[in-house]
């Protein structure tokens, strides 16, 4: 990875944070971004002393859609980028909404991933080949995605809220990879395991107790993050595309998950709502 620049998002704690650490240890230049600025410095300087080149810290609330353009552009003045990881995500207790009026764990979990993926495309696409690595969940075999209420109006449940974030996550990667064919960027995902992490933490008493009694036989972070720095830098997957990984394997996700026309949809839905749609032509 020696001259490779990655970007990591949610790199301050758990899974990210041994992600980019991985790739640093394997010669690339890391973007952490973290949405405390904090935080974000500590775990780059931390990085620091393993890598060959200074770790760059960002900072941003990827729940703000304002923010991730913001980031966007800033990243946009780097001289390349050769691998994306969408790795920010959370699940909530409650149903919150984000300043940009959308439910807070799609905003962050699908939202944020699917516009600064966009953003950043003619930067990955002029690093080619390049990557642009998602991390999802096994949760998305629960989802009960409806594509008439993205946000949850009806219906929300702490649960049902990130499921359907983690199948958003792999629909966007298999549109996101026909997209990219032939440009020399690939698009996978990834499943990372059970992992102990600080994920949960505003999640309902029920849940936050279960992932305190189960912590002492969850996976390390750098055992989560083993699939995710494989996709982003192994040459035996270079040129593959549109892949659901779990444990360095490629797997069948549910058959909601390989719903080829739900992914067209939602990537349509998702240009609307985060400003990304092209404009219509006047009168039409």
């Amino acid at each position: 990875m020696k001259g490779k620049v990655c970007v990591v998002t949610g790199a301050t704690s758990g899974i990210g944070k041994a992600a980019a650490a991985a790739l640093a240890r394997l010669g690339a230049t890391v973007v952490l971004v973290g949405r405390d600025r904090g935080r974000t410095e500590a775990a780059a300087a931390e990085i620091g002393p393993a890598s060959a080149s200074p770790p760059r810290a960002e900072v941003a609330d990827l729940a703000s859609l304002e923010q991730v353009r913001g980031l966007a552009g800033r990243l946009a003045g780097l001289e390349r980028i050769d691998v994306l990881i969408n790795n920010a995500g959370l699940v909530l207790g409650e149903r919150r909404i984000t300043p940009d009026g959308f439910e807070h764990v799609f905003a962050l979990n699908h939202l944020a991933p699917f516009l600064l993926t966009n953003l950043l495309l003619p930067k990955l696409t002029a690093s080619a080949p390049a990557r642009v690595v998602t991390v999802t969940s096994d949760a998305h075999s629960a989802a009960r995605l409806d594509l008439s209420d993205p946000n949850l109006e009806r219906g929300w449940d702490s649960w049902r809220s990130y499921a359907n974030s983690k199948l958003a996550n792999i629909l966007f990667t298999r549109e996101l990879a026909r997209r990219l064919d032939g440009t020399g960027v690939t698009a996978s995902c990834a499943h990372p395991g059970v992992v102990r992490t600080g994920f949960g933490r505003e999640s309902r008493p029920l849940l936050k107790l279960g992932i305190t009694i189960a912590r002492p036989f969850m996976a390390s972070p750098e055992r989560g993050a083993d699939t995710i720095v494989y996709l982003a830098s192994s040459p035996d997957v270079a040129g593959q595309t549109g892949g659901y990984y779990v444990k360095r394997q490629r797997r069948e996700p549910s058959a909601a998950a390989r719903d080829d026309a739900a992914a067209g949809k939602l990537w349509e839905i998702s240009e609307k709502l985060t400003g990304l749609a092209p404009a219509q032509p006047a009168g039409s």
